[in-house]
């Protein structure tokens, strides 16, 4: 392989009357750099943007939700103590769900209650700890005391309320009154507000405490699920299959994945979209490195035919002009891995690309996957080897009296 690539590595250096072949190999060079670059660097976006989506949609979702078939049921207490016992399941808590209107002194708008018991001693609303979460959302007392609602921030500005108002919550899950069917009413006063970053979360959710919910919509001792938090999020299938044993029919699971499967997917796709079209600069650069090399082989006809002459073999011809391209696929791989690297490092360092509103994130998401870089170069490389295969074979079948005769 020495002389192969001692000779490929002289075809590089261009001569005067070559300098249009060198140009073409520069474009080449360039045309790799810059569709690895923007492929690293568009793919860490992607990679950031599906973490993000997945942190914010876990710091307010269970891990796995224990739901039941005929809705709302009661008697699970020894379905928690039988959770407890598992080694990776790390929270567990029972959650109402309830829809129902608020109303405040501004306005009035719909709102999906959430009563959670903030007794379990884990944080189930994101930027809460389990002792913040005792004391705003706490139950309402005999002396006047009214019980306390978390509200997402987009649903407080929309309603006019801050902390420390009182508004009303009315349900649907009222009472027969001997007139009419008459909803369920409770006042709750403003303790807190959230911000997840979410907008179908932050303008439609709150929370109440676990008791209050269900006095609202008059199910006692009833809950709509138990959410289930575990150790490692990417293992919820091994632990559901684990929890098979004590969950039996009528009792069924859903995971963070299968519920928000269809986000997940599209943002999957997009990725493997955004890849592909990218990937189309790099094949354009291919074919730059393809013409270079026929032309190369045009230019060094006699070359070539002296090289067969003295005793080179086909394969000898083969391998000059694979490793001629490999070095112009490589040289640009290498360029581009490097500048895409560097780039994703300074968008997360500084924050200097700022995202409209209406993103959920104010910068660029990056997160820089290695495996993501090694697939991207072993592309590119895999691309720019085979656009070699044809010149090469090309060279390789050359008549070498033919080539000295019009050469």
């Amino acid at each position: 392989m020495a002389l192969e690539l001692f000779i490929a590595g002289k075809y590089l250096k261009a001569k005067r009357k070559e300098g249009f072949i060198s140009l073409i190999s520069f474009l080449s060079v360039a045309g790799v750099t810059v569709g690895v670059m923007a492929l690293v660097v568009v793919i860490a976006v992607m990679t950031g943007a599906e973490t993000d989506f997945r942190k914010r949609i876990l710091g307010l979702e269970p891990h796995i939700l224990v739901m039941n078939y005929s809705g709302k049921f009661d008697n699970y207490s020894h379905i928690l103590s039988d959770l407890d016992k598992r080694e990776q399941i790390i929270g567990i808590s029972p959650i109402l769900f309830a829809q129902a209107m608020i109303r405040s002194q501004q306005s009035f708008s719909g709102v999906m209650v959430r009563g959670i018991d903030p007794e379990k001693g884990f944080s189930l609303v994101k930027g809460f700890t389990a002792e913040q979460l005792k004391k705003v959302l706490c139950k309402g007392t005999k002396n006047g005391v009214l019980p306390g609602i978390v509200l997402g921030q987009g649903l407080a500005n929309s309603v006019g309320a801050i902390k420390g108002d009182k508004i009303i919550l009315m349900s649907p899950n009222g009472f027969i009154a001997p007139m009419d069917h008459i909803p369920s009413m409770k006042r709750f006063v403003v303790t807190d507000t959230f911000d997840s970053g979410m907008y179908e979360y932050d303008s439609a959710l709150a929370y109440v405490h676990l008791k209050e919910a269900q006095r609202l919509t008059n199910v006692k001792n009833k809950i709509s699920a138990i959410g289930i938090w575990i150790d490692d999020v990417f293992n919820v299938k091994s632990v559901k299959d684990n929890l098979s044993d004590i969950l039996s029919y009528p009792f069924y699971l859903r995971d963070w994945m299968d519920i928000n499967k269809s986000l997940f997917s599209a943002l999957k796709l997009e990725k493997t979209a955004m890849f592909i079209i990218l990937t189309l600069i790099i094949l354009v650069a291919a074919f730059n490195i393809a013409s270079a090399l026929i032309m190369m082989v045009m230019e060094k006809t006699k070359d070539i035919a002296v090289l067969k002459a003295m005793g080179a073999t086909n394969k000898t011809i083969r391998r000059i002009f694979i490793l001629k391209g490999m070095i112009i696929g490589l040289l640009g791989t290498f360029i581009g891995t490097i500048s895409g690297i560097v780039i994703c490092f300074i968008l997360k360092r500084y924050d200097f690309i700022q995202l409209p509103d209406a993103y959920p994130f104010s910068t660029l998401p990056v997160q820089l996957e290695y495996f993501d870089v090694l697939a991207i170069a072993v592309s590119a490389i895999i691309i720019c080897f085979f656009s070699t295969l044809y010149p090469s074979y090309k060279a390789s079948k050359m008549d070498p009296v033919e080539a000295l005769r019009y050469g």
